[in-house]
């Protein structure tokens, strides 16, 4: 199953480029900008990584930010990410970036932006890897907050084509930026949110009526919710569901009792995605192999992801058609093997 997986092609749509950055690249680039950790060695950084919850993850996430400085930095971690999916069949890729907790460190959104489009451009050319960007909002912080940084985008919609919503989600709900996801939907964005991770089904029902998504990104606990699974499933809302994620930050107690299986009885497009796969133990076929077992290592099921990954993107009706075809052609050309 590990070599179906391997050779599966597949998009992913639930990707915090921030959450990519390995201990490795983190101690290289701390050096190159003169900055010192607060861990002695990357052995030491490695151990940090294990954390309980979200909150604890976090912490550690917004620290590991802290060393990105420079274009360069944002363009050379970007470019790890790209080389390591472009050896796990990823041929699209929607990537999440966090520009205020870039901005409030002084380092500007073009740094930022500019860094990472690159990177996504020469992927583009030198991988055949397409690409879009998604600006979140950080959840902890005020509305206000996050109508200053979708001004900072409207120059730059040549790359951007979406907003999303991130960071702490309990006590954060959806209603808190019904406003300024408004103003980005006038502006032509696309538009997701997290909700339903941590978040209760309510969350989902406010990103959906207030917000306006195009997609869920997690979405477990719609299942909490009977006529919110209806909804979703007659609705076709894609769920960018990320269960090494779920497992790690205990959102799920155990791989064995993810909810995934449930959800695609259920009929909900739901896809893999990897999440912070530098924190969380594996990138986008890691996550397939951890799923693989509950769905009986049924290779339709797991390719109807993959399938799901590229309708549920942001592309011509052509590429996802085209998306979907590579992966009936692969199973064909497995199953022959």
């Amino acid at each position: 199953m590990k070599s179906f997986i391997a050779g599966l092609p597949k998009a992913e749509l639930h990707l915090h480029i921030e959450g990519t950055f390995e201990p490795e690249l983190m101690f290289k680039l701390a050096e190159r900008n003169g900055i010192t950790l607060p861990y002695e060695s990357v052995e030491a950084l490695h151990k940090a990584y294990d954390f309980s919850n979200l909150q604890d993850f976090l912490d550690i996430y917004y620290q590991g930010m802290n060393v990105l400085r420079t274009e360069q930095d944002f363009h050379d971690l970007t470019w790890a990410y790209l080389q390591r999916v472009s050896e796990q069949a990823v041929s699209h890729v929607e990537i999440f970036f966090d520009p205020q907790g870039h901005v409030e460190r002084d380092i500007s959104f073009e740094t930022a932006l500019n860094g990472i489009y690159s990177a996504l451009q020469q992927g583009q050319k030198q991988f055949g890897i397409s690409f879009g960007i998604i600006m979140c909002f950080l959840r902890h912080l005020d509305e206000d907050d996050a109508f200053k940084t979708l001004e900072m985008a409207l120059p730059h919609k040549d790359k951007i084509i979406g907003v999303g919503l991130d960071s702490s989600e309990t006590g954060n709900p959806p209603s808190k930026f019904e406003r300024v996801f408004a103003k980005a939907h006038a502006e032509g964005f696309h538009v997701v949110a997290h909700a339903g991770e941590e978040g209760p089904p309510e969350y989902i029902i406010e990103a959906l009526d207030l917000l306006k998504v195009e997609r869920v990104d997690h979405g477990n606990t719609c299942l909490k919710d009977a006529e919110l699974v209806k909804r979703l499933v007659a609705e076709k809302m894609p769920l960018t569901v990320c269960p090494l994620s779920n497992t790690k930050l205990c959102v799920v107690d155990d791989m064995k009792n993810h909810p995934l299986p449930e959800m695609l009885k259920a009929g909900l497009q739901v896809m893999i995605n990897s999440d912070d796969p530098a924190y969380f133990g594996g990138y986008l076929n890691e996550n397939y192999e951890a799923i693989s077992g509950l769905l009986n290592d049924d290779k339709e099921l797991l390719a109807e992801l993959a399938k799901n990954s590229f309708q549920s993107a942001f592309i011509s009706d052509e590429g996802k058609a085209a998306g979907i075809q590579k992966i009936n052609d692969y199973v064909t050309q497995f199953n022959a093997g």
